[in-house]
């Protein structure tokens, strides 16, 4: 998987098909959102199954990491892209992306970039000391807008 700049896959400024804000107590309801969105979209079962768990994972790094709360925005420009962003003090990038190989587990997790990267066609992150952000996208197998 090739990591282009974070700007290079920016998507257009369309409205986004879902736009909302996350803590540890959204993270049902708004995997629920991400489903029901994506299905609309076109996705497959199977799709859908691992694009909402490649979300959930974003999702929960921002709980985890990032000072537990964020912000997500589905948007569809040719391919179904998610945005997360959080407000956290970052972290060096260049330890998890590109996620090439599986990382080891740890007592502070380590996998989640993994995972995604595994079920998101890229995976793109822009990381400082004012936040994270994070866009991957679905995989395109044809069915989308």
């Amino acid at each position: 998987m090739v990591n282009p700049p974070l700007d290079h896959h920016a998507p257009t400024a369309r409205k986004p098909l879902l736009s909302t804000s996350f803590t540890l107590a959204d993270l049902n309801r708004v995997r629920h959102e991400v489903e029901a969105v994506s299905r609309r979209c076109g996705l497959d079962h199977d799709d859908i199954e691992n694009w909402v768990i490649a979300v959930n994972e974003l999702m929960i790094n921002v709980v985890r990491h990032g000072g537990g709360s964020g912000d997500l925005r589905l948007l569809l420009d040719r391919r179904l892209t998610c945005e997360v962003s959080d407000q956290g003090r970052g972290f060096n990038t260049a330890r998890y992306v590109p996620p090439a190989e599986r990382p080891p587990l740890s007592d502070t997790g380590g996998m989640g970039l993994w995972v995604v990267g595994q079920m998101a066609d890229y995976l793109l992150v822009d990381s400082g000391p004012a936040g994270t952000t994070i866009r991957i996208a679905a995989r395109d197998r044809g069915t989308l807008g």
